[in-house]
Order: structure tokens, then sequence, then C-alpha cells
């Protein structure tokens, strides 16, 4: 029998970025740098175990607004065309580069990389990564789970609009990957007792919470983190580990910081003239995802080029020093009346976008893993059915956010969303009671949702594309406002309906009645 066992979950979610009504928009690229940086390098990584036959199990939630942009005809077609002129920028930069070795190497090493990312998505995948996905979860070594539909930090919303970002959420997850969710990612791993009474109704058996959720519980949980709770409604609460997350996360201790790795603020994109860069610029100064130098030191101006040979020793030592870690913490344990399990919750693209050898660590990990019995790789719900007894608690409030609360997403820089998100809300629970036409409601759905994401709260508070996140809630607010008095007028503007169903057009199924 193993020490114990580990559970790793990568949480995918991107705000839903998608503007039809012009030929490029800026922030349109989050998804791009998604595909090219984490969602195809976890998905190579899956194939090549499952191909070596490594035994493995990973957890991942892929969020229904990530979902929405990924199935999207348009943005398929955007992402081929920007990974097109990255390919185009990568030929004149060999080019370029062709008198200095180094230079050289990794200039072709970043064509390689581009050209084998098109390759991958059209030519394997038809464009659809979603079908990777459920084609990775049919093998038994990934289980997908559900997440709120847009996001929304849920304590910060009616109960109506709580039910009906989960209950979305869930049909989302049905209708994408044929199945019903065992698990749900609470957004920010935000929870407020109820919350459960929710997720019960939704079938789900289980959720993560930060550690003070669990701890802080009524009465005490007699493993601390190390086993789920179940809550008075049944479902699971599985809490995180701070210790592993800090050793991935923290800038301070985490392992990103190794001046061995890529250097993600020395992008080719702020420092080469932009007639070279040409139309993957196109006349602006924005990361490209090109980046030629390594960490090198903390507070050393002078970066040396990235040196790949050393960031692979650099992830190889990592990863069994994180396995290592793993084990003299179960080992630090004792006895204790239950098999622990240590479950360490991150946000899918540090493994790639901000930590690009991330991929790589966690391919390392997982083969490092499958030759040792001391920690066994699980998912949750595979924990949940060998070990179906457990403590019954009420967790407390709490998410995973700075200093464990909400002050993130309520801070004096955004509160502002939210008495006007709330009367949006309580209108649209208003109309599902009355019901009406499916066509209208679905719409008005959408924008209050779209609205309730806490994606833009968020941007506000970290002054990162602040003016972007203010004027999508109140552009969302604005069309809920005026689709909502045309149609409680009886005059609907049918060419306003189609030119918002045209541009906000994710969830064809919404149910709209969720929210009465």
């Amino acid at each position: 029998m193993p020490s114990g066992y580990l559970a790793l979950i990568l949480h995918a979610h991107l705000p839903f970025v998608r503007h039809p009504e012009h030929e490029h928009f800026l922030e349109e690229e989050w998804l791009f740098e998604a595909i090219t940086e984490t969602c195809i390098p976890l998905l190579q990584m899956m194939q090549r175990l499952t191909n070596e036959r490594v035994p493995f199990k990973l957890t991942m939630s892929l969020t229904p607004t990530l979902c929405a942009m990924l199935n999207d005809a348009l943005l398929r077609e955007r992402y081929i065309e920007h990974v097109d002129l990255l390919i185009d920028l990568m030929q004149r930069e060999c080019e370029r580069a062709h008198g200095d070795p180094k230079l050289f190497e990794l200039a072709q090493f970043y064509c390689a990389l581009f050209v084998e990312s098109r390759r991958f998505f059209v030519e394997e995948w038809n464009c659809d990564l979603i079908a990777a996905f459920r084609k990775m979860r049919e093998t038994g070594a990934l289980e997908i789970i559900a997440s709120a539909a847009t996001h929304a930090v849920l304590p910060l919303h009616s109960r109506e609009s709580q039910r009906a970002q989960v209950l979305i959420g869930r049909d989302v997850h049905v209708d994408l990957f044929h199945v019903d969710p065992s698990g749900f990612w609470l957004p920010e791993c935000a929870y407020a007792p109820g919350l459960e009474n929710i997720l019960q109704e939704a079938n789900i058996r289980w959720f993560v919470l930060d550690a003070h959720g669990l701890m802080f519980g009524n009465p005490r949980p007699r493993r601390a983190i190390y086993a789920p709770c179940f809550t008075p409604a049944g479902v699971a609460a599985f809490a995180r580990d701070r210790d592993s997350s800090r050793q991935v996360w923290s800038a301070t201790e985490g392992y990103p910081g190794d001046p061995a790795y890529r250097e993600f603020y020395r992008d080719i994109g702020w420092e080469l003239p932009l007639e070279h860069l040409g139309p993957v610029a196109r006349g602006m100064r924005k990361f490209s995802g090109v980046k030629y130098h390594r960490i090198t030191g903390r507070g050393k101006i002078d970066k040396e080029l990235y040196d790949r040979d050393a960031a692979e020793r650099a992830a190889d030592a990592h990863a069994t020093h994180f396995l290592e870690r793993r084990q003299w913490q179960l080992g630090e344990l004792g006895d204790i009346d239950v098999d622990p399990i240590i479950v360490a919750p991150f946000d899918a693209e540090l493994f790639g976008h901000w930590w690009f050898e991330g991929p790589r660590f966690l391919e390392l990990l997982i083969r490092k893993a499958a030759n040792q019995d001391e920690v066994r790789l699980t998912t949750p719900s595979e924990y949940l059915a060998a070990h179906p007894t457990q403590q019954t608690l009420e967790p407390a409030a709490s998410t995973w956010g700075e200093n464990g609360h909400l002050e993130v997403w309520l801070h004096p820089s955004n509160a502002w969303i939210y008495p006007r998100v709330h009367a949006a809300a309580k209108k649209m629970t208003e109309l599902t009671r009355r019901g009406g036409d499916d066509r209208v409601l679905r719409q008005l759905a959408r924008e209050l949702l779209l609205a309730q994401a806490s994606d833009w709260a968020f941007l506000i508070k970290n002054a990162t594309a602040k003016e972007y996140a203010a004027k999508r809630t109140l552009d969302h607010l604005e069309r809920f406002t005026r689709l909502h008095d045309q149609f409680t007028n009886g005059d609907v503007d049918l060419a306003f309906l189609c030119e918002i169903e045209s541009r906000d057009n994710l969830f064809p199924n919404v149910n709209w009645r969720y929210f009465a």
C-alpha cells in the first residue's frame, strides 16, 4: 500500500472574449497564447504518456467560457492566422540570427514549435481541441470536471444567480463531454455556506476549497486537510495543500523562478523594431511569445540566452524534489485512520504560459511517480469511490484569493459592479418566473451571465486591462437592460437582438429557467 495519494488538479479558464465586429482584437490573443503555450503542450504530454503506457491520473477543469471559445469557428480561424504570422516572423528571425549560432538555434526552436502547434491544431485535431480533451478523458487517465457558467465568484451573487451559474455550467459540461461531471471547480475556490445544496442539486460529488475553508469548518476536521469531508448536503470538500502550491507558485520560493528557466518578460515583441516584427505586431508593442533569454538571476538586467538543456535539467531536479517533498510530507503524518490524500490544484496557465517548462516538469513528475510506490496519483473521484466514509462538517466561507477571502473581487475599485449586476439579476428572476419568448430570454441570460464573470472585477482591481474589463461589464449590462426594456414593453428590436446574438453567441442551449 502507498503512504498516501496525490491529486493534481489543473484549472483551465479564460473569460469569453470574442469581437467579430473588429478585424483584429488584442484581447483575443489571450486565447491564442493559451492554445499554443498551455492547451497543446498539455495534450501532447498526456498523449505521450498514454502512448508509452505510463500510468497517470490527472484532473482538469475546462470552464464553459474557455470551451465556448475553443469551439468557436471565428476564433479557430483567427488562431490559425495568428500562428501563421508567428511562423512567418520566425522564418525571418532565422535569417536575422544566422550569424549567431546560439540565437539561430533558439529561432529554429521557436519556428519548429509554432509549426508543430499548427500541425497539431489543424491536421491532427481538425481545429477541435475539445475533442482532444474528450478523447483523453475516455482513456481514464484524465478526469474533466465542470465549473460555473462564466466563472462568477458565487458568494457575491444572489441565490438564483448561483443556481443558474452552477446548473448551466453542469449542462455545458454534459453537452461537450457527454458525461455527468463528478467534480466541480468553484471559481476562485470561493465558498459560502449553502452552495453545497446547489451542487447537490446538480448531482456533483465533490469540490475544492482552500485549506482554511476546511480547517475552520464546524466541527474541526479530524484529519486536517489530508482527507475530504462531507458537507451536510452530502457533497465532499477537498482542501488545497498550501505546501505543494507554494513550491510551484511562490514568486520567491517557487520552481518557476529558477535562473535556468525561460524569462517571461524578455519578449522580442517589446525589443525588436516594429517593421521587423511585421504583421504579427499590428503596429503595436505586445507580447509575441518569442523569448530568447533565461531568468539568469534576480535583479540582473543583462539576461543570458536561454539554454534548453539547462532548463531540462532544472525541470528534472524540481520534479524529483516535488515528489520527495510529498513523500516526506505523507511520512510525517504518522498514524492516521484513513489513507491520506494531498490535493494540489493550480491554474493551468502556469504550465506553459507563465512557466514555459511547466508541462515538462509535470510530465517528469508523472513519470517519476509511476516508478515508486509511496505516493500514488489519483483523482478526487477515485479517492471517494475507494474511501466513501468520511467526517461530516460545515466548511467555512473562504477563497484561494489574496488573504483567503473576497477582497480581490469586492474592492473599492470594483465594488460598483455588484449593485448593477444584482439589479439585473433581480429583473432576470422576475422575467423567468413570468416566462415568455424563449429566444429573448436566452439572450438575456447570456448577457447577465457574461456581466457576472469574475474576470472583470479581477482585472479592474489589478489594473490589468482595466478599461477593457470595465467596458465589458457595462456593455453587457447595457445590452441586458435595453433588451429587457424592449421585451417588457412588447417591442423587441429584432435587428438589435440579432446583433448581440451574433456577438455574444456562447451557450446555444442555455436554460434561462434556472434563474427562477
